[in-house]
């Protein structure tokens, strides 16, 4: 059965849009998801399904969600494999890689679209966009830098978000722990 990983954007930060993981994990379960397993607080989650449309799962997670806890979400699903070749393409040295950090995206952006932010750079900041992922490196830290992911989503007409190094490698490992 195909291993996913769903990336729900904005839930407990700040304490808004709070939602338990043991009770995601019940929920998606109900919703016929097998074997979900979540890892730390901030919305990812690895399971199985037999459903193998990207965009179906991320609108049944969008659903469940909003029925259970009354508000609604992002959602972004990769398979495992996505997220392998996303990991595996990053642009960055193995010094800048463990404290870069994915910016997963919903779609594809469109190529007139990416000259147009492609002239937005920042001292001591890396960004690279590859298909479906912003890859974003900066000296100072992803808090302390200019990088707006806002500004790349409007501009680029997509949503996204943002997963660091030690994150993707613990995903990458529950969802090969399932294959």
């Amino acid at each position: 059965m195909p291993i996913f990983i769903a990336f729900l954007r904005g839930i407990n930060v700040g304490g808004y849009k709070k939602v338990p993981m043991a009770e995601l994990c019940d929920l998606l379960t109900s919703v016929g998801f097998q074997n979900v397993q979540t890892y730390i607080q901030s919305g990812n989650v690895v399971f199985q399904s037999s459903i193998t449309a990207i965009s179906e799962l991320e609108r049944n997670i969008q659903t469940a969600i909003l029925n259970k806890f009354g508000f609604e979400i992002s959602v972004i699903v990769k398979t495992n494999i996505q997220l392998k070749t996303i990991f595996e393409a990053s642009p960055f040295s193995e010094e800048k890689l463990e404290t870069s950090y994915f910016i997963l995206l919903n779609k594809i952006p469109d190529s007139n679209l990416l000259q147009e932010v492609g002239n937005m750079i920042y001292e001591n900041e890396d960004v690279v966009i590859k298909n479906d992922c912003l890859y974003f490196y900066s000296d100072a830290g992803y808090g302390k830098s200019k990088f707006n992911m806002n500004t790349y989503e409007r501009k680029l007409k997509v949503s996204g978000t943002a997963r660091n190094y030690n994150t993707m490698v613990k995903l990458l490992s529950l969802s090969s722990d399932l294959s």
